[in-house]
């Protein structure tokens, strides 16, 4: 039996040119660098179900599957100069072209070779946080961003 792997070693990317437009298009658009990140949350689905008691079955009621939702993800970092998170988060308010990105989260082993990934599909950016000030407390500024997106597929 192998052990479990560590949550501290990851890494996410995010395609740079927007998942829905042809390759050539995309490649007009302003490059997104997404930058290392501290946390991402978000890696999850939920199945909506009905309950449906049937007439003369009294030892369970039928539980029926209505629809299927995807978790938002969300990805912290420090804040720094290169605006991309902001920019992505614009770019969903004013226009379509680049709004949506594909991207992934790798899960990296004790030797930081790539062990299990989770690629979402046609992400947009849905909520953008900017940094808390204390004068009271050192610390690093953070930003935050939630990404909706069309799907999560688990590869090994």
């Amino acid at each position: 039996m192998s052990d479990p792997f560590t949550n501290f070693r990851f890494l996410v990317t995010l395609a740079p040119g927007d998942a829905y437009l042809p390759p050539l298009q995309a490649a007009l658009l302003l490059q997104f660098f997404g930058g290392a990140f501290q946390e991402v949350k978000g890696l999850g689905a939920d199945l909506e179900v009905t309950a449906y008691p049937e007439g003369g079955t009294s030892d369970f009621v039928h539980q029926l599957p209505v629809r299927h939702s995807w978790t938002r993800l969300s990805l912290r970092r420090g804040i720094v100069r290169e605006p991309g998170l902001w920019s992505w988060y614009q770019a969903g308010l004013h226009q379509s072209l680049g709004a949506r990105r594909d991207g992934a989260i790798w899960l990296l082993d004790e030797s930081g070779t790539p062990a299990i990934s989770w690629v979402f599909r046609g992400g947009i950016a849905v909520k953008w946080s900017g940094p808390e000030f204390s004068a009271t407390q050192a610390g690093v500024a953070i930003e935050g961003l939630e990404i909706a997106h069309h799907g999560l597929l688990q590869l090994p």
